[in-house]
């Protein structure tokens, strides 16, 4: 079946056609490693790990690039400020390496946590500081761009006609309004943007390279333009990132690609709404009070509780964060898991393959090949193991390859050593009066343990166990 995918650019939904029959390289913009990541950020993530589990179901080859921001975003989008690491490293106490290096750390200890997989490539922007210089002087050979003494090398973007054209004509001109970016009195327009920035000899920079133009480091927008080329081409098939992307920094790499290459960038561009808080609006590091994937396992929740949040709702709709959703996403999944492990339960060997030609099996397909419904997609997990009429060793031979779509575990298990040892020998004594036929003294175990927050439930296959929220 044809795979559709909503293309930001043509602001319609497209055929996917690949550059190569049967493969699909993907771009997928990375962190900036400065601060934790928060969860209104891994929503992105997850829905990108989506899209390329989704076209592997499908069938395709995938190729997936993420960077690493680790030098050169500004703490304003004109082009100003400082170094978001250079600050968090004078902030912290710390070398601008070591922050670096934490953060990236911590970003992917909640990246697998939420069961995303590993990028195929995986680009820090400081490893690729030679290919933005050799952008930035096939830039400057085309005339596309100017320097301002003591400040760095610009792009004009007036030289290209069709600046702007991610956003969208309406967008464009509230930014040169003033929407976004702060006047600099020094560009010759509003929306030019930086291709090398140079050290000043007030600045102790940690993070400064040499170049054709001077002593600095490279503009923010330049490394993903320069990675993504090295190891996808001068035209990819995807681009992704968050919806905040679009007016700036996914316009200025078109801008710079375009105007170096006279080729496409992207014939795809994947963008994710925001994860939001309630009045409060767009979750943002700037604005503090963010919350992190870290957050979730202290208030007893497995992370993998907020993925299948984030999967109910469709990525090109804004999604509002509670508490309240989070709980009853956690005892959705509860659910699911139940669900599963019961018709498991029924199949007293492996499971079969699966059937893919069954009508759950094209349903779900279908959903996925639909701009990546992964709501759809779950109800058809739901509906179809709920569904008796459907032989159990489909219904589990099913369940198991839709892991390879959704990520969410239905079949872990929890080891008894992950409780307290005391907790732990209760479970024990529990199966044990269980086995014994001691049923009082199974159901006052059963008691001890819910007031210490652990829930027990009784399935074919023996007896299963949960902490209590809260």
């Amino acid at each position: 079946m044809d795979f559709r995918i909503y293309n930001t650019l043509t602001r319609q939904k497209e055929i996917f056609k690949p550059l190569k029959e049967g493969e699909a390289g993907i771009y997928t913009c990375g962190p900036t490693v400065y601060l934790y990541a928060h969860i209104g950020n891994m929503r992105t993530y997850i829905a990108e790990d989506g899209l390329v589990r989704a076209m592997k179901f499908l069938g395709f080859k995938v190729k997936r690039v993420m960077n690493i921001t680790d030098v050169g975003h500004l703490t304003s989008d004109a082009d100003t400020g400082e170094d978001k690491v250079e600050a968090s490293a004078r902030r912290e106490g710390k070398s601008a390496w070591d922050v670096v290096k934490f953060y990236t750390e911590a970003f992917f200890k909640d990246f697998n946590a939420l069961n995303c997989l590993a990028p195929d490539v995986l680009c820090p922007a400081t490893d690729y500081i030679r290919e933005m210089v050799d952008l930035g002087l096939a830039l400057e050979k085309k005339g596309y761009t100017y320097v301002i003494p003591g400040d760095g090398v610009y792009f004009d973007t007036a030289k290209l006609p069709d600046y702007g054209k991610l956003a969208g004509k309406s967008h464009m001109e509230g930014l040169r309004e003033g929407a976004r970016i702060e006047a600099n009195a020094q560009k010759r327009g509003l929306t030019d943007f930086a291709v090398w920035k140079f050290s000043t000899p007030e600045e102790k920079r940690q993070m400064e390279w040499d170049s054709p133009w001077g002593k600095g480091f490279p503009g923010w927008h330049m490394e993903c333009s320069a990675m993504a080329m090295k190891h996808l081409g001068e035209t990819m098939d995807i681009h992704c990132g968050g919806e905040d992307h679009v007016a700036i920094h996914h316009t200025n790499e078109i801008a710079q690609s375009e105007a170096a290459t006279g080729k496409p960038f992207a014939h795809y561009w994947m963008h994710v709404r925001f994860l939001v808080l309630g009045d409060s609006g767009k979750m943002s590091k700037s604005a503090g009070g963010f919350l992190t994937a870290s957050v979730l396992p202290e208030k007893g929740y497995d992370p993998l509780a907020y993925r299948y949040y984030c999967l109910q709702t469709h990525y090109r709709k804004q999604l509002e964060f509670t508490w309240e959703a989070v709980e009853a996403s956690a005892r959705g999944l509860d659910g699911l898991r139940s669900l599963a492990g019961r018709v498991m339960a029924e199949v007293p060997g492996a499971a079969p393959a699966v059937d893919r030609n069954a009508k759950y099996f094209m349903d779900f397909s279908g959903a996925l090949a639909d701009d990546v419904n992964m709501p759809e997609a779950l109800a058809v997990l739901w509906e179809t193991l709920k569904d008796s009429s459907i032989p159990a060793p489909q219904r589990l031979a099913f369940a198991l390859a839709t892991e390879e779509v959704l990520g969410l575990k239905l079949f872990a298990e929890k080891a008894a050593e992950e409780l307290p040892a005391e907790l732990a020998a209760l479970i024990k004594e529990r199966e044990a009066a269980r086995k014994a036929k001691d049923f009082k003294r199974s159901d006052e175990l059963r008691k001890a343990l819910s007031d210490k927050g652990v829930l027990i439930e009784d399935t074919p296959k023996g007896t299963t166990w949960k902490l209590a929220r809260g």
